[in-house]
């Protein structure tokens, strides 16, 4: 990847976009370009982009141009997280299984009845949800 202080310097002089053990990450932040990338890809404006991050337009305006300036690159270095992501998410719903399934199969505490109703309709309705989606 190109030398990232060329085309992403802040009003400072100093690189708005840095490599760190994070990955490609938003200077003095510990935003990554992969959290931007999560909204661009879902055609969110800059303006929500900030909100959602609490990034200045400065940091915002980096962020974008270095995605579209590295593009295939980022993308890749994107795809490859996601990808990590996932697997740790595997994983982690491997190891826990036995101990969600005795959780779920456990009564509630007297006096949280309606409480529990509550969230087996939730649940309920997001599996439905999710169903849709798929």
């Amino acid at each position: 990847m190109a030398n990232i202080i060329d085309m992403t310097l802040g009003a400072n002089g100093q690189a708005a976009i840095i490599r760190t053990e994070r990955g490609l990450t938003v200077a003095g932040t510990r935003i990554t370009l992969y959290d931007v990338m999560d909204y661009v890809i879902a055609q969110y404006p800059p303006k929500f982009i900030r909100a959602m991050l609490s990034l200045t337009d400065e940091q915002v305006n980096a962020a974008l141009f270095y995605i579209e300036a590295y593009r295939p690159e980022v993308e890749a270095e994107y795809q490859l997280v996601l990808k990590e992501a996932e697997e740790l998410r595997q994983y982690y719903e491997e190891q826990n299984r036995d101990l969600i399934a005795r959780i779920s199969a456990k009564s509630p505490k007297p006096g949280m009845e309606a409480a529990w109703e509550k969230l087996q309709a939730q649940k309920a309705k997001h599996q439905g949800q999710l169903k849709t989606q798929a």
